[in-house]
């Protein structure tokens, strides 16, 4: 039964072709699985619903580093396994062959990833209590919410979550043109299951905290707090304690 279960796990997702790929394809489609598969929307995930983390005295505590490390190391990561993927295609000469659909995301996904870097020069100052600007003021792109920022957001936003459902499409047409073996398909598809379960029950708890009060807390005369908040589905949890200090969301 066992061994029958591991022959399965074995054999390529579609019996009537051969899983014939090489060494150098093997590896690209590898690293592309653990660098968009994985480790993306694991950063994403974490970015969006770890702002606060449990356990964090907030608003005593602000300005929590840990979402912004996982997320911006774990899509530096991604950049270079995905370089690394595409020289392995380089030398194996398959660079202009492959399933075109598969080989046009590719390149596009590529193409965005670069412009989603280049945009992280641009977000601009960060400002605020823990980075002042060189005057002593507290004037800043981010806590002054700045049209620069709010642009930067937009944009940055936009373009990661249609990187994120290209890749899906891609790393699905890359898998069934390479006719991957079935244990591939379940871990894959299992991550994404798992992904997408703990983002809804994160998101119905309400942990889809707004940065700005993440980062600088709830206090109503700042900048930010007087604009209407980021982001869809974003909750301020400012909101969340003064309901539960006056009793009506004890």
């Amino acid at each position: 039964m066992t061994g029958d279960l591991i022959w399965w796990l074995a054999q390529p997702v579609d019996a009537s072709r051969a899983h014939v790929v090489g060494a150098m394809l093997s590896w690209h489609a590898r690293l592309m699985v653990l660098a968009w598969g994985i480790i993306a929307p694991l950063a994403v995930l974490i970015a969006r619903f770890y702002k606060i983390t449990p356990g964090q005295d907030w608003p005593r505590v602000l300005d929590n580093p840990f979402w912004w490390r996982v997320h911006w190391k774990g899509q530096t990561l991604v950049a270079l396994l995905s370089v690394v993927a595409l020289l392995l295609i380089v030398l194996a000469g398959r660079i202009a062959t492959g399933a075109p659909l598969h080989r046009f995301l590719g390149w596009l996904i590529l193409v965005g990833t670069a412009a989603q870097i280049a945009s992280g020069f641009f977000r601009g100052s960060k400002g605020g209590p823990t980075a002042p600007a060189p005057d002593g003021l507290l004037s800043g792109d981010h806590y002054d919410m700045t049209r620069h920022r709010l642009l930067f957001e937009l944009f940055h936003k936009l373009l990661g979550y249609a990187l994120l459902m290209l890749a899906v499409i891609c790393l699905l047409l890359g898998l069934w043109a390479a006719n991957a073996p079935n244990w591939m398909w379940i871990v894959v598809l299992l991550w994404w299951a798992l992904l997408v379960v703990a983002a809804i029950l994160l998101q119905m708890k309400g942990r889809a905290f707004d940065t700005y009060q993440a980062i600088w807390g709830p206090d109503p005369t700042l900048p930010g707090n007087r604009m209407k908040k980021q982001g869809w589905g974003t909750v301020r949890p400012g909101d969340r304690s003064a309901k539960t200090d006056t009793g009506r969301d004890a």
